[in-house]
């Protein structure tokens, strides 16, 4: 039997190797493994690995390691830019985690956040910049003694996200101000064409990680998919979220609205559901993925914006509500349950709408689903209560302006709802993700 590597055995220090058994390391993932040697070896990496690998720390230990190494301990000695906010207050919270014994200062510049106080925290002169590209460059820009002339370590976090999202003219601003002689990691889940593209124009020599195919999802994670009319969609996931009260749930939908409403719907049906969407503020997002990660709700309901690097440990089951027109979505939404090395479930509601999108995203990854079994009569007893649900939820958020005015427990118009069915339903017995 193969002997299974520590975090010693791929050259982590022991500070490290301490810090990450406080964060319940216990042994590194395979794409940790592979990269890190290489890049304590001062090598450019490139990592392609499914989600939730532990790709974050792949370039943490490796970076701070290097700092601790230095002569002295220098400022903005790296910088990590990552696509969305939530994703790069995440990856601060990792550096601070892992330096907490070792006096390491970070920064997380995102938009959403007053800039007066990010100066305040650059002033500080801390080791490591977290942020998004845009207030990156307006930091770069407009914050007087704020430069990365002195830069050691550049990482683009889900880079083919990054340039999804328009931000190839603010990485290229960023990257002539980044001196030539750097460590550059790239690591993302997926490669597209405009990624390889980036990578020519940002590293040189470098060692390139796969462990997985592009478009493969970790075999730790049960996907499946149910088949219904349109019409009975909403019944459908009231339906599966019934039938596992205990998990911890994530919904993808395609649109920012459909996320309030049906959040609104499931509250007034009695679950402790909460929406988080781009369009909330950057406080209200916080506050939504902070109660969430807490367990004071157990069911968000999102759109893509909560599709890419987030890592909450706690979810058990993603229900995909509207499948996406892009395969690559697919892959990152399911992606949020069976990580780092835990199972979890995924379940595709398919709609006569939706199912040219299913089935080419069946075709691009190559498998084809089992179906997840219902027994239809069950899940139609809800039909007419989930209906008067959806219909009050819709209306409220016309009135609202498309605003939440105030806090669904203080609506009045649950008690028009139909009362529950007195049968209950059958739990299907499935191994509970661990």
């Amino acid at each position: 039997m193969e002997h299974e590597k520590s975090f010693k055995d791929i050259g982590v220090c022991d500070l490290l190797v301490e810090a990450c058994e406080n964060l319940g390391w216990k042994t590194p993932t395979q794409i940790q493994a592979q990269a890190i040697p290489s890049a304590l070896e001062g090598k450019d990496i490139i990592g392609v690995a499914q989600t939730g690998t532990g790709k974050t720390g792949a370039f943490a230990l490796p970076i701070i390691q290097a700092l601790l190494d230095a002569d002295r301990p220098r400022p903005f000695f790296a910088c990590v830019i990552a696509p969305t906010r939530e994703l790069a207050i995440q990856i601060g919270e990792v550096f601070s985690a892992l330096g907490a014994g070792i006096g390491l200062k970070t920064a997380v510049l995102v938009g959403g956040v007053d800039m007066n106080q990010q100066q305040f925290a650059l002033a500080r002169r801390p080791h490591i910049i977290v942020g998004t590209p845009g207030r990156l460059l307006d930091h770069l820009t407009n914050t007087k003694g704020f430069s990365f002339c002195s830069l050691k370590h550049l990482v683009l976090d889900e880079a083919d996200r990054l340039l999804d999202m328009d931000f190839e003219k603010s990485i290229d601003d960023i990257l002539k101000v980044i001196p030539h002689e750097r460590r550059t990691y790239l690591f993302s889940a997926t490669m597209t064409k405009k990624v390889k593209k980036l990578q020519r124009a940002c590293i040189r020599n470098h060692v390139k990680i796969e462990i997985s195919s592009v478009s493969s999802t970790v075999e730790s994670l049960m996907q499946q998919y149910l088949l219904i009319p349109a019409k009975q969609k909403a019944c459908a996931l009231v339906y599966l979220l019934m039938k596992m009260p205990e998990y911890t749930s994530m919904v993808f939908t395609r649109t920012c609205a459909e996320t309030e409403i049906l959040a609104l719907m499931l509250r007034f049906l009695g679950f402790r559901a909460m929406h988080f969407n781009g369009n909330m503020t950057q406080v209200k997002r916080l506050g939504a993925l902070n109660k969430f990660k807490a367990g004071d709700c157990n069911i968000l309901v999102c759109t893509n914006a909560a599709g890419r690097g987030l890592d909450i440990s706690s979810v058990d089951l993603v229900i995909v509500y509207d499948v996406p027109a892009e395969q690559e979505d697919y892959i990152h939404w399911v992606g949020r349950t069976a990580r780092a090395g835990k199972s979890g479930l995924a379940i595709a509601l398919v709609t006569e709408y939706s199912i040219g999108n299913y089935y080419r995203i069946e075709q691009e990854t190559g498998k084809q689903l089992p179906t997840y079994p219902v027994e239809k009569e069950e899940m139609l007893l809800l039909y007419e209560r989930v209906s008067v649900a959806r219909r009050i939820a819709d209306k409220k958020y016309k009135e609202s302006g498309g605003k939440k005015s105030k806090e669904y427990d203080d609506l009045e118009e649950t008690k028009y709802l139909p009362k529950k069915s007195s049968k209950k339903l059958k739990k299907i017995k499935r191994p509970r993700p661990y």
